[in-house]
């Protein structure tokens, strides 16, 4: 009989184990983790970048060891995408993450082939849609971030107008993006109403490489801009290209992903970036504790996800720093929305099929693509309480309005 009961409790114990790693099942919670990184670039890439140093602090933070996390390099949006995924979870990753928009598809097909496995996708738009258990998407509130550089830059607009360098109405920053996403749109826009919002005069042009790294035409684009009269540059896109060109031309630059101080002392003023560490901390610990990872997770300033390096006070103008702090208290506070509609107005060509505006041009409403399907139809109404309340109906952005002010050129794709 004793025998019996052992053999019993056995084939229980085994069952619990086959059972982790499975989000519905509790049992997931007694094991520990092996975590498995897909980034699109390598370390050369400010964007990848980020996201390992990232991995490797949150690691550290829950007492990983060497032993328990993967990375996998330069895996580009594709079918390779869907291979790594496989090997990892081969490997015994009981949590995959991807962190490339493109990435999402392949995320998906492996998500579906091994749902014992925990899926997490930085910038993706479809976990919300797929209703996969085991699938997820993350990003964070970064418009606020982009909006606290652009307070930064519109001050060191106001400086050199000051200083006499040129009027305020040639007051014109560029910006090196990569694609027309809304990701992008959201974040040049934010960057941009937050310079006007203490540089009213303020304009700006945006050029597209498509592509998220490639180092020539993002230095090609910064100096097209340059040579259009810009005074400051900004970017989304992963490589060094703008910010040295923008110290080889001796132009003040707000990067992205991390400081660029150290190559661009001169021109370096301050960069915002999502720091990801609190999100794979917040899925470590689901898994470790059985409980359900949200389908869609934004992180914000108050949960770490969206901060700012150092202001470099050899090219930033006097109180930048100052004034961020008090800005950022207002966010904080509520008492500033980035996407107030009275701060822009949207007119002529731009008004959109469901978009609506009063005689100014400011938005009353608009139904925007958060369900994302191949037309980008729109499908959710968005302004709220007076603003455009991004990543708030899911973490990527969905504000993919043209605004006045900013002007947009060779958008070819």
């Amino acid at each position: 009989m004793k025998k019996i009961l052992s053999l019993a409790l056995v084939l229980v114990m085994l069952l619990s184990f086959a059972a982790c790693g499975s989000k519905s099942e509790p049992a997931a919670a007694s094991k520990d983790v092996k975590l498995g990184f897909i980034f699109l670039h390598d370390e050369n890439s400010t964007y990848d970048l980020n996201f390992m140093n990232a991995a490797k602090e949150a690691c550290e933070a829950l007492g990983l060891s060497e032993d328990q996390y993967l990375f996998r390099t330069n895996i580009p949006e594709g079918q390779e995408c869907y291979d790594a995924a496989c090997e990892l979870a081969d490997a015994g990753c009981n949590i995959i993450f991807a962190d490339s928009f493109g990435h999402e598809d392949y995320l998906i097909q492996a998500a579906k082939e091994f749902p014992e496995v925990q899926f997490c996708h930085a910038t993706g738009t479809k976990a919300h849609t797929e209703g996969l258990s085991n699938y997820h998407n993350a990003f964070a509130a970064i418009y606020e971030g982009r909006y606290l550089a652009g307070v930064a830059a519109g001050l060191k607009l106001n400086e050199m107008i000051e200083a006499g360098e040129f009027t305020a109405e040639e007051a014109k920053m560029g910006y090196v993006g990569a694609f027309t996403y809304a990701e992008v749109v959201s974040g040049y826009t934010s960057f941009y109403l937050g310079a006007k919002s203490v540089c009213p005069s303020v304009t700006m042009e945006v050029t597209f490489t498509g592509s998220w790294y490639d180092e020539t035409a993002e230095k090609e684009g910064a100096n097209k801009l340059i040579q259009n009269g810009c005074k400051l540059i900004s970017q989304h896109a992963d490589s060094m290209g703008a910010p040295t060109a923008c110290e080889t031309a001796g132009v003040p630059n707000v990067s992205y992903n991390g400081s660029t101080v150290s190559a661009c002392p001169n021109t370096f003023i301050v960069s915002s970036r999502i720091n990801w560490a609190p999100y794979y901390e917040y899925v470590v610990n689901c898994v470790r504790s059985g409980e359900a990872i949200a389908a869609d997770w934004t992180g914000t300033i108050a949960t770490g996800s969206v901060v700012l390096t150092d202001v470099n006070e050899q090219a930033a103008a006097a109180g930048t720093a100052e004034k961020i702090a008090e800005v950022k208290a207002e966010i904080e506070a509520g008492n500033i929305h980035v996407f107030d509609v009275t701060t822009f107005t949207v007119s002529g060509d731009n008004v959109k099929p469901t978009l609506t505006v009063d005689a100014e041009g400011h938005v009353t409403s608009y139904l925007a693509d958060v369900d994302t399907d191949a037309d980008y139809t729109g499908d959710t109404e968005v302004v709220e309480n007076g603003y455009f309340n991004e990543s708030a109906k899911r973490s990527a952005p969905y504000f993919d309005l043209s605004i006045d002010g900013i002007t947009l050129l060779d958008v070819a794709f």
